[in-house]
């Protein structure tokens, strides 16, 4: 695996990959890899000739009182992790590297930047926007991997890729949870051992809206009463939202006839998780 911490070395390495004809996969985290970034990582293998994978905790992507500075680092690790499913390039620059006089160029996908997550975390897709372009303007790949546990995310760069003319695929792989069925998460490493017994609350919610979805229920509000009524029994647990919404605009929806999201997202303690599942009628 070669290990680029420059733009120019993970230029060059790419363009090497791409020479040889080789169909390049590339997989972005922010390392602290779980196994839902490996589950990324063996897709990008098994549908790609080589893989790159892009280490960077992307500053601009968290607000002012978020974790940025507690956010997990494990390098090495992650470095041992990635060899072992044999990524040929991992590309892990500084802030610095990135960043180099500071942000004042933006992509920002309006719309849908404000919706879900964007909402509750202003400025966030914006961040996420602009450092997912910078990988793809660098890295230049045929296609990229993103893990449906972020839902709204993904709904955001495949606009930007389709407005912005990417020739790049965005492929989305489904959710990899725990043996208990908490999506994974860098973030699940803030939970104590009571906040992790709350947190599955996030998949119980979602589980009560498909039990009434799968007995006839179509209209949104009444499924997202019934969530409410399992986040009702865990007060601990502070909702941030339970919303039903187009997969690909994040719009409301109020009554079900296609294929449709249902997110939440909700802090445990002072941990900010979010889950989601597709229900199509």
């Amino acid at each position: 695996m070669k290990i680029c911490l420059t733009i120019p070395e993970a230029r060059a390495a790419s363009r090497d990959a791409r020479a040889s004809g080789k169909r390049l996969g590339l997989v972005p985290t922010m390392g602290a890899l779980h196994e839902g970034h490996l589950s990324l990582v063996r897709a990008a293998n098994a549908q790609c000739d080589a893989v790159a994978v892009s280490i960077f905790v992307n500053p601009t992507q968290f607000g002012p009182t978020e974790d940025l500075s507690k956010y997990p680092r494990q390098f090495d690790r992650d470095c041992r992790l990635l060899e072992k499913e044999g990524v040929e390039i991992l590309f892990a620059p500084s802030v610095e590297e990135i960043y180099p006089n500071g942000e004042v160029t933006w992509v920002l996908v309006e719309g849908l930047s404000e919706k879900l997550d964007g909402r509750s975390r202003p400025g966030h897709f914006r961040g996420v926007t602009t450092i997912v372009s910078k990988l793809f303007h660098i890295i230049e790949p045929e296609a990229a991997f993103f893990g449906q546990k972020d839902a709204a995310q993904l709904a955001v760069i495949r606009r930007m890729v389709r407005d912005l003319n990417f020739s790049i695929e965005i492929i989305a792989c489904p959710i990899k949870r725990e043996p208990d069925g908490l999506a994974m998460s860098s973030r699940n490493a803030y939970l104590n051992r009571e906040e992790r017994g709350r947190a599955l609350v996030l998949q119980r919610s979602l589980q009560r809206a498909q039990q009434e979805f799968q007995a006839g229920e179509r209209n949104a509000a009444k499924l997202i009463s019934a969530a409410k009524e399992v986040f009702a029994r865990e007060p601990l647990v502070a909702l941030d939202y339970f919303e039903v919404v187009d997969p690909g605009t994040l719009d409301l929806v109020e009554r079900i006839s296609q294929k449709t999201l249902v997110a939440v997202a909700a802090y445990v303690g002072t941990t900010r998780l979010i889950d989601n599942t597709v229900l199509e009628p």
